[in-house]
């Protein structure tokens, strides 16, 4: 694994920084990329079982994340903004076909793209996110998107967490390290949230109605995988029901016993995931 940053250049003017896994020649890349509130870091552990399938992995960190730039305007903290932002990494990075894998607002970031002319995604997979988003929902996100908590010690950081991210399942402890040693950083003597605490001005605004991107679905056409958490409050099991049905009828599959989002570090989990991607195992 390496990490890097890369300086995007005007109009965007943002520094993205990434980890990436695998060979940069191999003949098939997979892009991941974060939820709300989470980093790169986050798919460690299926970008290691990925390349070592001989994909390239590169995880993202949307700006104002993790080791990416923070926006001096934080009305900049959107999904379309994100998706520009991708895509001129990938082009800077000579990229033009890529596999998708976006959790909760990664997926989202992955349909806008997905759904557009000459779209560089390939295969698209969907972690417990869809085009319908209830104002409930969001609501429940709202409590902790944004919060700026100080923690004296690791220990900390890592309580706070497995009660804010309980919806991600049975993580064992060492997983719940690995996610708290990749949420902090240093400030104020202790330690903080790895995030840009203005990321909830854009949200704040957008979470007092209902989030509706059915028109936007029946755009995608690549081939789209969609794992949901049985306890989802996001992506309710209707919306799922009916993903299947319309646009590019994804692939369904149910993580049980887990909420929002599945952390997609079990090995059931990316089992699935490594098994839908495998060259040949969809229509390309």
């Amino acid at each position: 694994m390496i990490q890097a940053q890369l300086a995007l250049p005007a109009p965007h003017d943002v520094t993205v920084g990434y980890t990436e896994w695998g060979r940069p020649g191999a003949a098939q890349t997979v892009i991941c990329v974060h939820g709300l509130t989470r980093n790169a870091r986050d798919f460690d552990f299926l970008a290691r079982a990925l390349a070592d399938r001989n994909a390239r992995v590169i995880a993202l960190n949307m700006v104002g994340r993790g080791t990416s730039s923070w926006l001096a305007d934080p009305a900049g903290y959107i999904v379309p903004a994100y998706a520009g932002h991708v895509l001129q990494f990938l082009k800077e990075q000579r990229l033009d076909s890529v596999d998708w894998v976006g959790t909760s607002m990664g997926g989202l970031i992955g349909m806008l793209i997905a759904a557009g002319e000459n779209s560089p995604i390939r295969r698209l997979v969907l972690n417990d996110i869809g085009p319908f988003i209830s104002q409930a929902a969001l609501a429940q996100l709202k409590t902790y998107v944004g919060r700026d908590p100080h923690f004296a010690t690791l220990d900390e950081a890592e309580a706070y967490l497995r009660d804010i991210h309980a919806g991600f399942g049975p993580l064992t402890d060492s997983q719940w390290r690995h996610l708290a040693s990749h949420s902090i950083r240093e400030a104020d003597g202790g330690l903080r949230l790895h995030y840009d605490p203005q990321i909830k001005v854009p949200y704040a605004q957008m979470a007092d109605a209902d989030v509706d991107l059915w028109a936007l679905w029946e755009k995608i056409r690549c081939p789209t995988f969609l794992l949901r958490g049985s306890e989802s409050q996001l992506l309710t099991s209707e919306t799922a029901s009916r993903m299947t049905e319309t646009g590019p009828k994804a692939t369904l599959a149910t993580i049980y016993g887990v909420g929002h989002a599945p952390a997609l570090m079990a090995d059931d989990q990316i089992a699935l995931i490594a098994g839908w991607l495998r060259p040949g195992s969809t229509k390309d």
